[in-house]
C-alpha cells in the first residue's frame, strides 16, 4: 500500500454506533439504511419494527445523531490526510504510514486537528520569525544529544555565529531566544503532549469564578468566589458561569496542576524519550541545513550527565513558555468549549423532556371552559369556548387595581357561568394572576352558595400565549379580536387539548427549559422539533379537524403540505378515506407512505382509517377476518369486534404471524389498535389539579403535606406548583430517600406529587419542599 497517496476508507458506521449505543449491529445497519432512504423516525419506529428489532424513537434519534457525527469525523479525517499530502508532510512512506494511521485511529475531531497542527498553515508566529532569521540551525544544535551538556560559554560562543543585525539578530542572547521560540512551538504542536495536558487538566484541574465587582448585586453572587473540580462540575453551573461572565459580573478561569504538567513536559522533551522525537520533528520541519551545527556537534564539556546543564535549563524554560504561552490558553478554550457543548446538550435534553411531558398532558375534553387572561389597568380578558374549542363569547372585566370594579366583575362571571354552563375556569399565570385567582375563588364560593354548583379553576402557564396571539395564524382565526383576547382563548384551549394548542407556537416559547437562551438555537430548534414531532405522531391527528400547525408535525409533512391538506378540506369537504389524501397537492407517494398511518379519519368509508394501522397492513386485517369468517362490518360494532378479537387471540401470535406472513411486532400493534381504536396515550397521564380556593404562603407551616403539579425540571431539582404565586423548589437532595442521579429519574413535568413543606421565607417569597419520606401511594 502506498500511504502517501492513501484515501481513507468509509468506516463501518453500524459497528461503531452499535458498540457505543449497546445495540446489535444489524439493528443499527437497518436504521441507517432506512434513514438514508428518506424515511422519517416516527415512521421507522412505528411501521418498520421487524427491520430494526423494535428500536424506539429515542434510540433512532441517537443513531441519527451519531451517524451524522461519525460522518463529520470521517470527512475531517479525509480532509486532513489530503492536506498533509498537499503540504509535503509525507517525506517518505514510513512517515506517511505513521501519520495516516494516527489520523485514522483518532476518535474525535480534536485529536485529528492535534495531529494536523504542526503542518497546517499558521499566522506569523515567533517561531516563524526565528526561522526567517536563520536560527533553525542553532535550535538543531541545541537539541543534538551530544550538546546537551555544553557549558554556557560554549553555547553562547556557538550562538554568536548566528548574530546577524541585518536579519534582526543583534546578540547571542537574541539568537538563543529565537531558537527557544522554535523549540517551544515544536513542544506546543506535539499531539501526544497536548493530549496529556488536556487529560491531566480535566482530571485534576478546577474552574474558578470571581467577581468583577464584589460590591455589585446580581443573581451570580454565589459565584463571586467559587471553585469546583472540573471532574465534578455539573452542566447547569457551566451555563450559569458562562452567563455571568457574558453579563460582565464574573471572571472565569481554569486552574490546571501546573507543576505536574511542567515536570512532565521537561521529562518528555528535555530529558526523556520524547527528546529525540522533538529533535526529529525539528529536522523534518527544517528547510535548511546548518554547517555550524554539524561542525560543532562534537563539542561537549565534561559535566556530569545527572546535572542540569545550561542547555537543559534553557530548554526547560522554553518548555514552560510553550505551556504557559501556547498550550494552556488553547487547552482552556478547548475545555470550556467542550464543557459548554456538553452543558448545552444537557440543557436541550432537559428542555426536550419537559416539553414532551407538557405536550402529553391529559386533555380535559368535553367541557365548556372560561379562559381568563389576567391584567391590571387594561382589565382581565375573558373567553368562553365550547367543548370543541369553538369561541362562544369574549368579555372584559376590571376586578384588579386600579379600577377594582369587583361587584360588577362578579356579576359578569356569574352570568357567563350560567349562560354557557361553564364547567371549568382556566386562569393564566402571568401579571395579576394571583389577584385574579383570589377574585375567581371568591366568585366561586358565592356561586356555590347561590346555585349549589361548583365550578373549579386551575392555573395555566401563559408561556407562549402572547406569541400565538400575535401570530399570523391567530390573526387569520380571530381577525377582529385584540391580542389579549386571543390569549384568553389560547389559555382556555390549552386545558381542553394542550398538544393541539401548544403546537401553534415556537417550542422555545413554551418556557419549560433551563438556560434555553444560552444554548445553540439551531441545536435547540432541531431537538425540540423532534420532541413535538414525536408527541404529535404518538397521539395521531384527525385529518378533518387538525390545524395546519398540528399537521405540519406529522411524519413526512411540512407547513406547505399541511396547509394544502386544510385547503383541500375546505374546498372539497371532509375526507372520507385515506386514499383521498393522494389528491392533495405536493403530497406524493413517499410522503403519503410516511404520514398516512398517523392521520385518522373517524366515521369514514373504511373503519381502519380511524386507527393507527397503516394501509399497507390492511391486507393483514382482511386475512384475519377471512380466517375467522368475520364480516368486515363487524369491526364497527364494539361488541362484535371484541368477540372477534377474542377468537383471534385464541391462537398464538407466532402461529398467526407465520400463517398470515407478518411479523409479530406488526401483528401485535394491529391487534392493540383494534382493541382500543380511539386510544389516546395521554389518558394514562394523571389529570391536572383543580382548585376551588386560594393558598397563601403565610398559611404554610413546616411539616405540612401539600399536593402540587411539577411545572419545571432542571438539573438541580424540580419546581412544584402548590397553588401559590411562585412555585416551590424540591432540591435534588430532597426528591427521594434514595440517591438521585438526575431529577428526571424521579419526576416529570405534569406529574402530580405530594410534598412536605421544609422552609418558608415570606420576605423573599421562597418555598422549600421535600418529597423524602412521603410514600408514593399518598400522591
Amino acid at each position: 500500500m502506498k500511504w502517501s497517496t492513501y484515501v481513507p476508507e468509509v468506516p463501518d458506521y453500524d459497528k461503531i454506533l452499535a458498540a457505543r449505543l449497546q445495540l446489535k449491529t444489524t439493528q443499527v445497519r437497518a436504521a441507517i439504511r432506512l434513514l438514508d432512504e428518506g424515511n422519517t423516525i416516527p415512521f421507522i419506529a412505528r411501521y418498520r419494527k421487524e427491520m430494526t428489532g423494535e428500536l424506539d424513537e429515542g434510540q433512532l434519534r441517537q443513531i441519527q445523531a451519531g451517524y451524522e457525527q461519525e460522518q463529520g469525523l470521517f470527512q475531517r479525517k479525509s480532509d486532513v490526510v489530503r492536506l498533509l499530502a498537499e503540504h509535503g508532510a509525507f517525506s517518505d512512506e514510513a512517515e506517511a504510514e505513521s501519520l495516516v494511521k494516527a489520523v485514522i485511529a483518532a476518535t474525535t475531531i480534536t485529536e485529528v486537528d492535534d495531529i494536523y497542527r504542526p503542518y497546517r498553515p499558521k499566522r506569523r508566529t515567533r517561531a516563524m520569525i526565528a526561522k526567517e532569521r536563520g536560527l533553525e540551525g542553532l535550535a538543531e544544535w541545541l537539541l543534538a544529544p551530544q550538546n546537551r551538556g555544553a557549558a554556557k560559554e560554549q553555547v553562547v560562543g556557538f550562538a554568536e555565529g548566528y548574530v546577524n543585525e541585518d536579519a534582526g539578530v543583534g546578540t547571542a542572547e537574541e539568537a538563543l531566544a529565537g531558537a527557544m521560540d522554535i523549540f517551544a512551538e515544536i513542544v506546543a504542536d506535539d499531539a501526544e503532549t497536548r493530549k496529556f495536558i488536556r487529560q491531566t487538566t480535566l482530571r485534576a484541574g478546577t474552574i474558578r469564578s470571581t467577581a468583577v465587582d464584589e460590591g455589585a448585586e446580581s443573581v451570580y453572587e454565589m459565584y463571586y468566589d467559587y471553585e469546583e473540580s472540573l471532574a465534578k462540575l455539573p452542566p447547569h453551573r457551566v451555563l450559569a458561569m458562562n452567563r455571568g461572565e457574558r453579563d460582565g459580573f464574573l471572571k472565569v478561569v481554569i486552574h490546571a496542576p501546573e507543576d505536574k504538567i511542567l515536570d512532565d513536559l521537561v521529562r518528555r522533551h528535555v530529558h526523556g524519550n520524547d527528546y529525540h522525537a522533538t529533535r526529529t520533528m525539528l529536522l523534518r520541519n527544517s528547510s535548511t541545513s546548518s554547517d555550524n551545527g554539524t561542525q560543532a556537534g562534537v563539542g561537549t564539556n565534561g559535566s556530569n550527565a545527572n546535572d542540569v546543564s545550561y542547555v537543559q535549563e534553557r530548554l526547560s524554560d522554553a518548555a514552560a513558555d510553550a505551556y504557559k504561552r501556547l498550550i494552556a490558553p488553547a487547552i482552556e478554550r478547548e475545555i470550556r468549549a467542550e464543557f459548554t457543548e456538553r452543558a448545552e446538550e444537557q440543557a436541550v435534553q432537559v428542555f426536550g423532556e419537559n416539553l414532551r411531558n407538557l405536550l402529553m398532558q391529559r386533555p380535559l375534553e368535553g367541557r365548556v371552559v372560561l379562559g381568563v387572561d389576567p391584567a391590571y389597568r387594561t382589565g382581565c380578558k375573558l373567553a368562553i369556548v365550547d367543548d370543541t374549542g369553538k369561541l362562544l363569547e369574549v368579555k372584559v372585566i376590571y376586578p384588579t387595581p386600579p379600577q377594582n370594579r369587583v361587584a360588577e366583575s362578579k356579576k359578569m362571571i356569574h352570568e357567563l357561568l350560567n349562560k354557557y354552563e361553564v364547567r371549568l375556569i382556566a386562569i393564566g399565570n402571568g401579571t395579576a394572576s394571583r389577584e385574579t385567582e383570589a377574585f375567581i375563588a371568591d366568585c366561586g364560593r358565592e356561586y356555590v352558595e347561590q346555585t349549589g354548583r361548583t365550578v373549579p379553576y386551575l392555573i395555566v402557564s401563559e408561556a407562549g400565549a402572547s406569541v400565538y396571539s400575535a401570530s399570523e395564524l391567530a390573526k387569520e382565526e380571530f381577525p377582529h379580536l385584540d391580542v389579549s383576547e386571543r390569549s384568553a382563548i389560547s389559555i382556555a384551549r390549552r386545558v381542553q387539548d394542550p398538544l393541539a394548542e401548544l403546537v401553534k407556537i415556537d417550542p422555545k416559547s413554551v418556557g419549560v427549559g433551563q438556560y434555553q437562551h444560552d444554548v445553540s438555537q439551531k441545536r435547540l430548534d432541531e431537538a425540540l422539533t423532534g420532541v413535538v414531532e414525536t408527541a404529535v405522531n404518538q397521539v395521531g391527528a384527525d385529518v378533518n379537524t387538525a390545524s395546519p400547525s398540528l399537521l405540519s408535525y406529522v411524519a413526512g409533512l411540512n407547513k406547505t403540505v399541511a396547509k394544502n391538506i386544510v385547503s383541500y378540506r375546505d374546498e372539497n369537504g371532509r375526507f372520507t378515506n385515506r386514499k383521498q389524501l393522494g389528491r392533495v397537492q405536493r403530497l406524493g407517494p413517499k410522503t403519503l407512505e410516511q404520514c398516512v398511518g398517523f392521520l385518522r379519519i373517524q366515521g369514514g368509508d373504511e373503519v381502519l382509517d380511524g386507527t393507527p394501522i397503516h394501509p399497507e397492513s390492511y391486507p393483514v386485517v382482511q386475512k384475519l377476518l377471512m380466517r375467522t369468517g368475520t364480516d368486515p362490518r363487524d369491526l364497527r360494532d364494539p361488541q362484535k369486534r371484541a368477540e372477534w378479537l377474542e377468537r383471534v387471540r385464541a391462537t398464538s401470535l407466532q402461529t398467526l404471524g407465520q400463517e398470515i406472513g407478518v411479523g409479530i411486532p406488526t401483528l401485535r400493534d394491529i391487534l392493540e389498535a383494534l382493541e382500543r381504536p380511539g386510544r389516546d396515550p395521554r389518558e394514562d397521564v394523571p389529570p391536572p389539579i383543580l382548585r376551588t380556593d386560594v393558598l397563601k404562603l403565610e398559611d404554610l407551616e413546616e411539616g405540612m403535606i401539600l399536593t402540587g403539579t411539577v411545572r419545571n425540571v432542571v438539573d438541580f431539582g424540580a419546581f412544584v406548583d402548590v397553588g401559590l404565586k411562585h412555585d416551590g423548589l424540591v432540591h435534588i437532595s430532597q426528591l427521594s430517600d434514595k440517591f438521585v442521579r438526575h431529577p428526571m429519574d424521579v419526576v416529570a413535568v405534569g406529574d402530580v406529587v405530594s410534598v412536605r413543606v421544609m422552609q418558608v421565607d415570606v420576605q423573599k417569597q421562597r418555598l422549600g419542599l421535600s418529597m423524602k419520606g412521603i410514600p408514593k401511594q399518598t400522591v
